[in-house]
């Protein structure tokens, strides 16, 4: 006879569920700078994406408990290619190129552009990205223009406020409010809306619970 959990031993065991999916190995595969370089994976792929200086590879080390997984810079843009990890053999990460960086040159830009592009439209594996939004600034136009792009493509997205540490409790409600309500105006955006700081570590259980989710409906289908 299967034991009935009650709401509280489920909550537990999917944030169990999603440390243990970090805190195993976690191993970089390819870094790709043209489509014909995308690695051929039938695993499940989630990808993050933000603006050059939005703290992502902060956010991909915290939320895998480890320094040295996604590299970080004091010069924002410095990732110029996707970058695919191997998640415990369970789900592909991709840690995708900065956007909205305004001293970029314009054939990096375009570069970027047409690698994204190629990228969402043409990956039947990825099941959901993270669209990481810096809360002291909101949503940029930046932002707006990927959200338009992932729209397009029809992958499903999730916004990710990042460095809430910053913020006083009442700027918090506001920006939370704000981003919600956008959001809320886009076919492909997932509603849930999940506010982290890498340096406290806010949020990233709550981040990995929906990442494991992904990875147990892959499993289960």
């Amino acid at each position: 006879m299967t034991d009935i959990l009650s709401p509280e031993q489920e909550a537990a065991a999917l944030v169990e569920a999603g440390r243990l999916l970090f805190a195993r190995d976690i191993t970089f595969l390819r870094g790709a700078v043209a489509l014909d370089g995308l690695p051929d994976i039938a695993k499940p792929e989630i990808a993050f994406a933000g603006r050059s200086n939005v703290g992502k590879s902060s956010l991909i080390n915290a939320l895998c408990g480890r320094s040295t997984v996604a590299r970080t810079s004091n010069t924002p843009g410095r990732t110029q290619e996707l970058n695919f990890f191997d998640v415990n053999g369970r789900l592909t990460m991709v840690d995708m190129p900065g956007y909205g960086f305004a001293s970029a040159p314009k054939d990096k830009v375009d570069a970027w552009t047409r690698l994204v592009k190629g990228y969402l439209k043409g990956r039947p594996t990825l099941r959901r990205c993270f669209l990481l939004v810096d809360s002291r600034h909101g949503l940029k136009d930046s932002d707006r223009d990927m959200m338009k792009l992932l729209d397009q493509a029809a992958v499903v997205y999730q916004v990710v406020l990042t460095k809430i540490d910053k913020l006083k409790a009442s700027e918090v409600e506001a920006v939370r409010a704000r981003t919600v309500d956008e959001i809320s105006r886009h076919v492909a955006a997932h509603p849930v809306l999940i506010l982290t700081s890498s340096e406290k570590g806010l949020g990233l259980a709550e981040l990995r619970c929906e990442i494991v989710q992904l990875a147990e409906a892959e499993k289960a289908s």
